[in-house]
């Protein structure tokens, strides 16, 4: 091959299917193990390949150009993560209005647990007498209670029965956990999270999982409202910036009095803010349009398919419309 040709390219070029991601050493996909031979590596981003890292032998495939006959064999992220399928019997035992239509529930596991999960994903749950309906759990695993944050929506008959009737103490089943749409913590780029309505459920259990593990790259939340009475645990996220310097919370409101926020489509509001996004990976939650506008403008400015996680909720009314089988109230 010509000299200065990397590993990566090599590879690509030969038609093996290498994973990959921003080609810069920047975000980690293509970490691999050199096996033997010998290799120099060009500039690369101390997040996506640590110290400790390269003294056990691991390299990056796009920045490493062997100086001798070398073999390689590459660490592969397990995108599809298998927990234990648990059926759970809970108890209600914190029930609060985070805002005017937006319930926070707190479980408590009473029988079929460990309930082990990773952040970002959902589970099934059924209230007494209600179908059951899809929700994101808002904690991380390991916290005693099971939080799930619920949007009363037009035709949401899970979501009113949540709103009037719903007490402490009510028996409430939980299947689970489900979705592709988690935490990637080997992954070393940057992180965009953008939420819309309750959809900072799964948004709020990977920031703060992100943040426990104490990954180093930054952090970028954004969380999209209608309006600025919409806007919900803003208080526990600017504490979170305060604390960890490479998170950085952004709230935008899209109509009325922004009461001092940035305004407009939350979107929009990424795209002023980042002309690339090497290296990165999205995390989105939300309603359909803002997933779909938020995935096209990803893809739009380069980045990879593969690097953009959202699992699609739906609500009743967009069910009925579609004909849906499956779907949640948000």
């Amino acid at each position: 091959m010509p000299a200065g040709t990397t590993i990566l390219d090599a590879a690509l070029d030969a038609g093996i299917d290498y994973p990959f991601g921003c080609q810069s050493g920047n975000c980690g996909a293509c970490k691999s193990r050199l096996v033997a031979g010998d290799v120099a590596m060009a500039g690369y981003s101390e997040f996506a390949l640590g110290d400790d890292e390269k003294a056990r032998g691991l390299i990056l495939a796009c920045r490493a150009v062997p100086r001798a006959d070398s073999e390689v064999a590459w660490i592969e992220e397990h995108d599809l993560v298998t927990h234990p399928r648990r059926v759970l019997s809970c108890r209600v035992i914190g029930l609060d209005d985070a805002t005017h239509d937006i319930k926070r529930i707190r479980l408590g596991i009473v029988s079929g647990g460990p309930f082990d999960f990773s952040a970002g994903q959902f589970a099934s749950v059924t209230f007494a007498g209600c179908p059951p309906r899809d929700y994101s759990m808002a904690n991380v695993a390991g916290d005693p209670a099971l939080e799930f944050h619920v949007r009363h929506g037009s035709g949401g008959a899970t979501s009113a029965y949540v709103r009037d009737r719903l007490t402490l103490g009510d028996a409430v089943r939980v299947e689970g956990p489900f979705g592709t749409s988690y935490l990637r913590e080997s992954h070393r780029g940057p992180i965009i999270a953008v939420a819309g309505g309750s959809g900072l459920a799964p948004i709020k259990s990977i920031v703060e999982q992100a943040l426990a593990l104490a990954l180093p790259q930054h952090i970028h939340l954004y969380f999209g409202v209608r309006t600025a009475r919409d806007l919900y645990l803003d208080e526990h996220f600017v504490a979170l910036a305060a604390k960890h310097a490479n998170f950085h919370f952004t709230p935008v409101v899209s109509n009325g009095a922004s009461g001092g926020h940035r305004t407009g489509l939350v979107h929009d509001a990424v795209a002023a803010d980042f002309t690339s996004f090497d290296g990165c990976k999205a995390y989105l939650a939300g309603p359909p349009a803002l997933v779909e506008a938020a995935t096209m403008l990803f893809e739009r400015r380069g980045m990879r398919r593969v690097d953009i996680h959202a699992d699609a909720f739906y609500t009743a009314a967009e069910m009925a419309q579609a004909g849906r089988k499956t779907g949640a109230d948000l």
